[in-house]
Order: structure tokens, then C-alpha cells, then sequence
């Protein structure tokens, strides 16, 4: 697992996250995992490298 920044929408503050890289539907990537503080689920959009 790789860590990420990203944005929690239930915390509203941006945190590091551990997370793993998926394909989405559309075929662009994101890392995906869990807010370390609430557990919500985060995703980050990634560049095309």
C-alpha cells in the first residue's frame, strides 16, 4: 500500500491516507482507501503516469 493525500468529506480536512491504485470504470486511475481518523472511504484521482 502506498500513501496518498486526499480530501474527507465527513472530516473536511485534507489527510494521508494508505490506499492502493484501482481502475475505475471510465479507465482513469485513483488511489482508494480509508480515512485514518473516521474511516470513511477516500478517493483520489490520478494522473495518467
Amino acid at each position: 500500500m502506498a500513501s496518498y493525500s486526499g480530501y474527507c468529506v465527513k472530516c473536511r480536512e485534507k489527510r494521508e491516507f494508505e490506499g492502493v491504485e484501482v481502475d475505475l470504470g471510465n479507465g482513469r486511475k485513483a488511489a482508494q482507501g480509508a480515512c485514518p481518523t473516521c474511516g470513511t472511504k477516500m478517493t483520489r484521482m490520478l494522473g495518467k503516469s
